[in-house]
């Protein structure tokens, strides 16, 4: 863990640079929201920046599906990507270093290091693979809360993060409400809706019906790759917007080559995703594909709370809900939705679009509006809520 802050001078703006992963492991039982438990479990995490004297300026990063714990810097100068949201996190950016500790883990049931199907059973000494109990957004952000205590952090000032990390800073509101003083989700929803359903159930059946799944039990170095691969080229469709693809590849072909079938690579378009299929089997356990999805298929405040405004009804955070015009997964008016259940309900929120044309992904691209924003609000000054 970093050391307290001492000092109030401000490092450089720039990079954060090199960092390193740190395990976070729970020995105690962790029961999840299906009645299933594990005996303990461990979260990845990597933390940037210093905590501050009182130990109340933390920022929780929460990753999207495809996401996992590295967010920022680089893990060796070989690295030739930073992590997913380097443009976001650093000195003197929007989440800025110099002011707030950052911490950002994968989540449980994931694969890059967290406990997960992937995981070993220490009951069997084998790979849990499906026997590991189902997990849902709540049990994500349990485990993160035991890893914030871990950390001996007596609040935090923020928790940030899209997609399924929205729905995840959504139930961090509701499930600690005066522990976060602020909450920025974005490009997120309350619920899935059955398109949203329906392209994960797509993307699971490639990979269930890959015979190299092997309903579940395959080896650690196996496993369905061309089903999982057909799965992420279909899910990153619907993180772009057809106008970006238009403006990215249009219809254009990579030349003439020596394959004479027609159903080789042609279009541009093609390549890239088929490069997008190849490098996630490369990182991504298709076990845990399927876990997460089904976590996002169940996550439903309204139907688990009985309405969205009910769901609220203890909330205590500042809330800045961001959504994307040419989000077309989890549009607009989902976003504006959770705000306008929040203002029913008596709460502190207010709702920011931001028009750009890459579609969900556009919380992860450049965007001097979207900093801006993410700047402006966590600038605001106020009385931090108790802790609880």
């Amino acid at each position: 863990m970093n050391e307290t802050q001492t000092s109030d001078s401000q490092e450089t703006e720039g990079e954060i640079g090199l960092v390193r992963f740190e395990d976070f492991a729970c020995l105690e039982t962790f029961s999840f929201d299906d009645g299933q438990s594990i005996p303990g479990f461990t979260l990845r995490y990597e933390t940037y920046g210093r905590i501050n004297a009182d130990r109340t300026n933390g920022i929780l990063i929460c990753h999207a599906l495809s996401g996992d714990h590295h967010c920022a810097g680089i893990h060796s100068l070989r690295d030739s990507k930073t992590g997913w949201w380097n443009n976001m996190i650093g000195p003197g950016k929007p989440i800025d270093t110099n002011r707030f500790f950052v911490v950002s883990s994968n989540c449980i049931g994931g694969c890059q290091g967290s406990s997960g199907p992937s995981s070993i059973n220490p009951a069997t000494n084998r790979p849990y693979n499906l026997a590991f109990p189902a997990v849902s957004i709540r049990d994500m952000v349990r485990s993160q809360r035991l890893l914030i205590d871990h950390l001996g952090l007596n609040g935090l000032d923020a928790v940030v993060g899209g997609s399924m990390g929205g729905m995840q800073v959504l139930q961090w509101g509701i499930e600690y409400p005066g522990f976060v003083r602020r909450l920025i989700p974005m490009a997120t929803t309350s619920r899935q809706g059955s398109q949203s359903i329906a392209f994960n159930e797509v993307g699971r059946r490639a990979i269930m019906e890959d015979p190299e799944w092997q309903k579940g039990e395959y080896p650690p170095d196996g496993g369905p790759r061309v089903g999982l691969s057909i799965a992420r080229m279909m899910a990153h469709i619907t993180y772009l917007s057809d106008k970006g693809m238009d403006r990215k590849f249009g219809r254009r072909r990579r030349g003439e080559g020596g394959d004479t079938s027609p159903f080789e690579v042609d279009f541009e378009v093609e390549s890239y995703l088929r490069h997008q299929g190849r490098s996630f089997i490369d990182r991504f356990d298709a076990n845990t594909y399927l876990y997460f999805t089904r976590a996002l298929d169940y996550f439903d405040l309204p139907g688990q709370y009985g309405s969205l405004e009910e769901a609220f009804r203890d909330l205590a955070s500042r809330v800045l809900v961001v959504g994307f015009t040419s989000d077309w997964l989890f549009p607009p008016s989902q976003n504006r939705e959770v705000v306008q259940a929040m203002l029913r309900a008596g709460k502190r929120a207010s709702y920011a679009e931001v028009e750009l044309d890459l579609g969900h992904d556009s919380f992860l691209v450049e965007s001097p509006e979207l900093y801006e924003l993410v700047r402006a609000f966590l600038a605001e000054t106020e009385n931090p809520s108790s802790a609880t």
